[in-house]
């Protein structure tokens, strides 16, 4: 079986790594009023009666399939998304970023293609992009790199962080627009020994390439509308790199069962058939929900009804005690668990 290890990443290293930076890092939260330390998917500072968000994240790997398709307007479509997903699981309101673009070679005509994707995801999250930095670094980079840090704005009573997330509560998933900004690492190993980026995907009318470089989902809209409701929503998490893992991140006391997912798009499917596991698929990919949102029962039907206006809701599965434990029934009724 091919793993995400075997294409150069490996997550369980990357999880140590990240425990020494920042256990050497945590020292510097004294010099500010911090409400949430490093592990979510954003981090709070106390500003008056305000909790400013903090994020960062970047394309990724990705960006060599741009570079293998020689198309690069969308690519900052993903470095939007990446960030401003990540604003929303605290509550907050993305308001603004700054973006940070690293080439080999400034090409102006490569950087006016990048910028347009930016600025088309700015425009779908409703922030401005208030600043960044270009950098030539031909002995540091390969073609480019591009990345972005965002902020956004919440009232302190309205923080989401996991907390209140107890047994018998409802996930609810939103549809991602297929397998985003995350696991192309192991993706391009799998599919591009074994097939061309104008092979056609089976179920679908694109090309493998294009499903490769299909833009990452905002959510901004649906979420930041659903926190203006009177709903009391207790979770919000972002299905990044670490698939159904990221759930963890918001309360290490309970476990998840994921039995109800929909179908996965053809992309995931085509990548399963190359010798990946069902285990190992559920854990580097979104493998359909983009995101999830974590309510009570009794406001479930309720909460699926609003997000039906602005995007495809699902009932995916329910929190229970099995503590620190994800449950998923995979889409041959295989069940695996991490």
């Amino acid at each position: 079986m091919v793993t995400y290890s075997d294409s150069g990443v490996d997550i369980d290293i990357e999880e140590i790594a990240v425990h020494k930076i920042a256990s050497k890092l945590k020292s510097t939260l004294k010099n500010r009023d911090v409400i949430t330390e490093s592990g979510h998917f954003a981090s709070l500072i106390r500003l008056g009666d305000k909790g400013i968000a903090m994020s960062t994240d970047g394309v990724g790997s990705k960006v060599l399939i741009a570079e293998l398709m020689n198309k690069y307007d969308t690519v900052g479509i993903d470095c939007i998304a990446m960030v401003v997903n990540d604003l929303l699981c605290v509550g907050a309101e993305p308001i603004a970023l700054v973006d940070y673009l690293a080439v080999e070679n400034l090409d102006p005509d490569l950087a006016c293609e990048i910028a347009n994707g930016l600025a088309k995801g700015a425009h779908i999250s409703k922030t401005a992009i208030v600043g960044g930095e270009t950098a030539s670094l031909p002995d540091v980079v390969n073609n480019f790199d591009l990345a972005a840090t965002g902020i956004g704005i919440v009232d302190l009573d309205g923080i989401i962080t996991g907390e209140a997330i107890e047994d018998g509560d409802i996930l609810i998933g939103l549809k991602s627009s297929g397998i985003h900004s995350n696991g192309l690492s192991l993706a391009r190993k799998v599919l591009l020994e074994n097939f061309k980026l104008d092979d056609m995907v089976p179920g679908t009318e694109n090309t493998v390439g294009e499903e490769l470089l299909r833009p990452t989902e905002i959510y901004v809209k649906p979420i930041v509308d659903l926190l203006k409701t009177d709903f009391n929503i207790k979770g919000l998490a972002h299905i990044t790199g670490g698939g159904f893992n990221n759930l963890k991140r918001l309360n290490e006391n309970v476990g998840f069962e994921l039995d109800n997912l929909p179908q996965p798009h053809p992309i995931f499917k085509l990548i399963h058939r190359q010798n990946v596991s069902l285990k190992e698929m559920y854990r580097v990919f979104n493998m359909g929900i983009g995101f999830v949102v974590i309510v009570s029962e009794m406001e479930c039907e309720d909460v699926l009804d609003h997000l039906k206006g602005y995007s495809t809701p699902y009932k995916i599965g329910k929190v229970n005690l099995n503590r620190g434990k994800i449950i998923v029934n995979a889409f041959n009724n295989e069940t695996v668990e991490y």
